[in-house]
């Protein structure tokens, strides 16, 4: 095989990319990053053995208890992690017999999943409104069904007790920190930290090692059923060692964190907590979220208990800047000891990257580095991130040490991106064909994602995130779409107007819409079977749609038609993912028939230009 190799490195970055680019003759590149990767560790508990060891009284997890702080020092954590552990053991809890976590995030969640973890039982946190929203429970129940847990864990049995009494869960032994209320048997967690750890314990957690299944965690379905993603303690360590080895101040200064992200997605239970155990640092948990019922809590613990490094998804910066233009003493707060701005899950919108810099320099005279990445469950999460200084949002960055990207280009310069790495799933949880399905015959995960590079010529500079391959489909004229990187643009240029588009046109001859509106901006209650017949919205969108159709260079890129749908997302039925992101097979498929409104000519809802 003919390969050329290109070496790369911006010399006066403060955080330098160095990569190594491959082009390989069958069309295909190669890029990696330059960087030695540090070692790894074989599993969670060697950090939690290290730093209970070497800073037993340092704080590593918190969360509010009432008027005060609940707090856990390291020496804490592990005493209640091996107790845990040997109590799990003591009921013939092994690699078969998963913990379902239905739970949000909590000191105690930690400490069930540390526990489990320490002993090679996997865990199964499942988002919290599987459980709460009884139009979600078929979720819950999919899922059950999935892993048939032995155990299962909440914090307040009240709480939970519409889910807790689901048949699935019949037989299952049921954990909750507080368990009045819940209309079964109940076993108080209390209980499980009372057990006293043996030799068995030592024996068990000696056989912990890299291949070791620590977590199943779900996808959220975007585009089909959710699936069991094998998450092994070599994907979490590894990953840990690769984020070090590029940001070093990770190991110089304990890192300190205040997060929402939930645990049972990747970048909340995986990266974040993960990143505060492996580096010896603070996880304070933050109860609030980026909702307006939630974004008073977050506030009130940026004032508390702000950390060094911010972790958030683009709207939770959209609404804290928007509280900082007018709170001198929130801005402060947040950016007196900041080392890092990072976000991830959607492009965070360039004006709000510059009042971020502008408030840091107000504030401390300095930027911290602000940065992105790229990953999915698969993953572990990181495999692509950005490293240096940049001054603009949209960068997903360049390859992790001991990452391998392949990119597979199209005529267009857009390249399929496929992954190689320790940090790579082994396979989906008791599913062999989409398990075998997700590798390429070199092994590379098929990630389905598409990116580009900012400078062809300079790979060093990095890649930017490009849609989805996997969404793309073809108008009858044989023309490809590229629908993940359309329907940004239409939500971009409607989003006064619209809470979320799903582009359609699969195997049509033009690009439709679906629209679902902001609800306060629809005029009266005038609906046709399904569909919103507003003059006022559809005269507004229209003339959006137009603009955009005149600055359109094809066909690929020009919709032509759109219908605003009167009923929102269904979680119920499936439209809707724990993450909130639209799962757009199901939507067409559930609305076939609005589908063949899209394209009636005739339709009085039709908007078309």
């Amino acid at each position: 095989m003919n390969i050329v190799t290109q070496n790369c490195t911006l010399s006066d970055a403060h955080l330098p990319h160095s990569v190594r680019l491959e082009y390989r003759d069958d069309g295909a590149m190669i890029l990696r990053s330059a960087h030695p990767l540090d070692p790894s560790v074989a599993s969670t508990g060697d950090w939690l053995h290290r730093w209970a060891a070497v800073t037993p009284d340092r704080v590593f997890l918190s969360e509010r208890a009432g008027a005060g702080w609940r707090e856990l020092t390291y020496a804490q954590v592990l005493a209640h992690v091996r107790a845990i552990g040997a109590a799990l053991l003591a009921r013939g809890l092994d690699a078969k017999t998963p913990i379902v976590i239905l739970s949000g995030n909590g000191i105690d969640h930690a400490l069930i999943a540390f526990g489990a973890q320490y002993v090679g039982v996997p865990v199964v946190p499942v988002a919290e409104q599987y459980s709460l929203i009884p139009e979600a429970h078929s979720r819950l129940s999919y899922v059950l069904r999935k892993v048939r847990p032995a155990m299962a864990f909440v914090e307040n049995a009240k709480t939970f007790a519409a889910a807790l009494a689901l048949p699935d869960l019949d037989g299952v032994e049921i954990v909750a920190s507080q368990t009045e209320g819940a209309g079964r048997a109940v076993t108080p967690f209390a209980d499980l930290l009372s057990a006293e750890p043996d030799i068995g314990l030592d024996i068990a957690h000696s056989k912990v090692g890299p291949d070791t299944v620590a977590k199943i965690l779900f996808t959220s379905g975007s585009s089909s059923d959710p699936k069991g993603v094998l998450t092994t303690q070599r994907m979490m360590c590894a990953n840990q060692a690769q984020i070090a080895s590029v940001l070093p101040f990770l190991k110089t200064r304990p890192p300190r964190i205040l997060d929402w992200l939930p645990w049972n997605h990747v970048f909340g239970g995986s990266h974040n907590l993960n990143m505060m155990l492996a580096n010896g640092g603070t996880l304070c948990i933050d109860h609030g979220k980026p909702t307006s019922a939630g974004l008073p809590t977050t506030l009130a613990n940026i004032r508390e208990r702000m950390g060094t490094m911010s972790f958030n998804v683009p709207v939770g910066y959209s609404m804290l800047v928007h509280e900082m233009e007018q709170d001198k003493a929130l801005r402060e707060a947040f950016f007196q000891d900041l080392d890092l701005i990072f976000y991830a899950g959607a492009s965070l919108r360039q004006e709000v990257w510059t009042r971020l810099e502008d408030f840091a320099r107000e504030v401390s005279g300095r930027v911290p580095l602000m940065i992105s990445s790229w990953g999915l469950t698969e993953t572990a999460p990181a495999c692509v991130m950005l490293h240096e200084p940049v001054t603009r949002s949209g960068l997903i960055g360049v390859p992790l040490p001991g990452v391998e990207v392949k990119l597979l280009p199209d005529p267009d310069l857009r390249c399929e991106i496929r992954v190689r790495g320790p940090n790579i799933m082994p396979g989906y949880f008791e599913d062999a064909e989409r398990s075998a399905a997700a590798f390429d015959d070199e092994g590379f995960f098929v990630t389905g994602d598409a990116v580009r590079f900012v400078d062809p010529q300079h790979p060093e500079r990095g890649l930017v995130f490009d849609g989805r391959v996997s969404e793309d489909f073809k108008l009858t004229t044989g023309t490809w779409v590229q629908a993940g990187r359309l329907r940004m643009e239409a939500l971009e240029q409607l989003r006064d107007l619209v809470q979320d588009v799903v582009i359609c046109g699969h195997d049509r001859g033009e690009i439709g819409l679906f629209i679902f509106p902001k609800p306060d901006h629809v005029h009266g209650d005038n609906t046709s079977e399904g569909a919103v017949i507003d003059p006022v919205l559809q005269i507004e969108i229209e003339a959006v749609m137009r603009e955009m159709a005149r600055k359109a260079t094809g066909s690929a890129k020009r919709i032509s038609r759109a219908l605003i749908l009167a009923e929102p997302p269904s979680l119920k039925d499936g439209e809707v993912t724990d993450k909130g992101s639209l799962n757009v097979r199901k939507i067409i498929t559930r609305r076939a028939d609005l589908l063949e409104r899209l394209y009636d000519n005739e339709d009085p809802g039709l908007i078309r230009v």
